[in-house]
């Protein structure tokens, strides 16, 4: 590191108040989450969703729901912070979705998913991501439903990523992907 650099502070991030967070504008991208069965991957991808202003999350099946200890322990405080509900059926949120006009992509493995690097978004569309679960992945019938699939590019050994990380990846993609704009302005003021 040079030697003029350094770590920033806490106060020098600059982070919102949790109360200035949940008034402040979101991106018009959200979580829908099939089935998600590990608690602390929930808390996990929570605090994405926090990270990248996302607009909300949908909690479907049996992904597990706030409060949790085990969810906390990961989400640090997101669950306060990020909108969230529950749905019994992944498919039927998916669904009213795409009537209200939202662009809703399957984050998974199929003959024509589009790689993230190739996706382009269009800025004034919502868009959903479904995230699947941690061994069977997003349901056939949710994945036939979406607009598409997106996957990851990969290169080692390994068939997929942990389902926090692949969360991480794609809304960071999203957001600010070198290939899509952002979904909305900023909306966090810049310096």
């Amino acid at each position: 590191m040079p030697a003029t650099d350094r770590k920033l502070t806490m106060d020098e991030l600059d982070r919102p108040h949790p109360d200035a967070y949940r008034a402040m504008a979101k991106r018009r991208l959200r979580f829908i989450l099939d089935d998600v069965r590990s608690r602390h991957n929930v808390g996990s991808i929570f605090r994405t969703a926090d990270a990248f202003a996302l607009e909300g999350i949908d909690l479907c099946g049996f992904t597990p729901l706030p409060p949790h200890r085990e969810i906390e322990k990961t989400a640090l405080g997101a669950t306060l912070t990020v909108p969230w509900q529950h749905h019994p059926v992944t498919l039927e949120v998916v669904q009213r979705l795409k009537a209200q006009g939202w662009a809703v992509w399957a984050v998974e493995q199929t003959v024509r998913a589009v790689p993230i690097t190739a996706w382009v978004p269009d800025p004034g569309q919502g868009v959903a991501l479904v995230l699947g679960n941690e061994l069977a992945g997003v349901d056939e019938a949710v994945v036939a439903a979406c607009t598409g699939a997106l996957v990851i590019p990969q290169g080692g050994t390994k068939h997929s990523l942990n389902v926090s990380v692949c969360a991480g990846i794609v809304a960071a993609w999203a957001a600010f992907g070198a290939a899509a704009p952002p979904l909305a302005t900023d909306p966090r003021p810049t310096r």
